[in-house]
């Protein structure tokens, strides 16, 4: 390979023959050992305002800043390509610097490339819902690269801790153009960290030599995890429904309460899942869908209930399942409904059944987290902890009785004093 290569980056625009355009086309023309190749830049610009001598464009209109900004960033592209190409000891020609910058080098791993082998290797581990999340944060980035670089693919040797503010930057102003509500702090943050779990991947593939996130911290804002007192699960039990979409919808909801079971496992919760345990009543066997974690939960007398009343439901026959379940987003919306009924002022959401669970229903009644953590089916009790506050009742309760043992020493002191 030669040590001494000539190379050399030129802006040049060239207007359409044959059109009646009035705009020119702006490109990139890169020259390598005296072979040249252009890219279109699919800029366009008005022949008056564009500086052929220097290669960019006149004046100092917003648009011409503009130009000239995209223009030195193109630059600095394929600059740094053809030294990346250097420093890895690669054929230097015109070609493999173009390719570098267009994404074709079939050598070169790409994010778009790193993606790809992420969802392939991760489709059996993950469940569908969390792949899901990564299609998202996939298409986020995707977004981002059109938005801020004109470009479809990034080399993952350009991934750095500037282009990691960029795109925290990018998601915290961006304005979704469907019904989606803008991301906050807390959602930036799971699209952050899932894409550093895709370059961690990367870096232990030796695809990447610098970790881009070695001085990026992610901050999550603490959340108040809402669920249901005491009086307002009595409230929404006592409740009589005329309606049975409102009334199943409630049952369903009641029951994930005394379980701790998240939407998708209620779904698809079957009666073989409902078997005899080791103290001769009824429990609940099954795994989380989430993370494929086994789930062992006695089932309380009030799920026992609910449950039995669904025995011969048509639609719960028909679909094998032990509820008659509907769709996540409808149920939900059923939800709000039976909050505006019973005058419950929380957003009632199938994850709030869960939060009353791990807290109203069994760490506030006095069992131990170690039991409802095994019972959430997560895999850390740092989990359960997120998930489950103790209520101030609880607290009270617990320093009440301190208060009966201390009183009741002192008194016991006294007595062997005076005797």
């Amino acid at each position: 390979m030669k040590s001494t290569n000539t190379f050399g980056i030129q802006f040049i625009i060239r207007i359409p023959k044959n059109e009646k355009a009035t705009e020119a086309t702006v490109y990139a023309r890169i020259t390598v050992n005296g072979r040249r190749s252009e890219i279109s830049l699919k800029k366009k610009i008005d022949p008056k305002f564009w500086d052929e001598a220097k290669g960019r464009a006149k004046g100092k209109r917003d648009e011409s800043a503009g130009l000239n900004n995209y223009i030195e960033r193109i630059r600095s592209i394929i600059a740094d390509g053809y030294h990346n190409l250097i420093q890895q000891r690669k054929p230097i020609n015109v070609d493999s610097v173009k390719a570098l910058f267009t994404g074709q080098d079939e050598d070169a791993v790409t994010i778009k490339k790193l993606f790809e082998y992420h969802n392939q290797e991760a489709a059996y581990k993950l469940a569908p819902g969390t792949m899901k999340n990564y299609g998202t944060t996939q298409r986020y980035i995707g977004k981002f690269l059109r938005d801020k670089y004109h470009r479809h693919d990034i080399l993952l040797s350009e991934l750095t801790y500037r282009f990691l503010l960029d795109f925290e930057s990018y998601l915290r102003s961006y304005i979704p153009k469907d019904h989606q509500q803008r991301l906050h702090n807390n959602g930036i943050m799971k699209h952050i960290e899932r894409l550093r779990k895709m370059v961690n991947l990367a870096i232990k593939l030796d695809w990447l030599e610098k970790d881009p996130f070695a001085n990026f911290k992610k901050h999550f804002d603490k959340v108040e995890r809402q669920c249901l007192t005491a009086e307002e699960l009595s409230l929404l039990e006592k409740k009589v429904f005329k309606i049975e979409r409102l009334k199943n919808v409630r049952d369903m909801f009641l029951f994930c309460c005394y379980t701790g079971l998240a939407f998708i496992d209620l779904a698809g919760l079957t009666p073989d899942n409902i078997v005899t345990g080791i103290d001769g009543g009824f429990w609940l066997y099954t795994s989380r869908a989430k993370t494929d974690t086994s789930v062992r939960v006695p089932i309380l007398p009030q799920a026992k209930r609910i449950m039995d009343q669904y025995k011969h439901n048509p639609k719960a026959q028909s679909s094998g399942t032990v509820f008659p379940v509907l769709s996540n987003q409808r149920m939900n919306g059923y939800l709000k409904e039976i909050a505006d009924i019973c005058n419950i002022s929380k957003k009632l959401t199938f994850h709030i059944a869960r939060h009353t669970f791990a807290t109203t229903v069994t760490l506030s009644n006095g069992v131990p987290i170690e039991s409802v953590s095994r019972m959430l089916g997560h895999t850390s009790i740092r989990t359960t902890q997120i998930y489950a506050k103790v209520l101030e009742k609880k607290v009270s309760e617990d320093m009440g009785r301190l208060k009966e043992r201390l009183c009741g020493n002192e008194a016991d002191d006294l007595a062997i004093a005076k005797s």
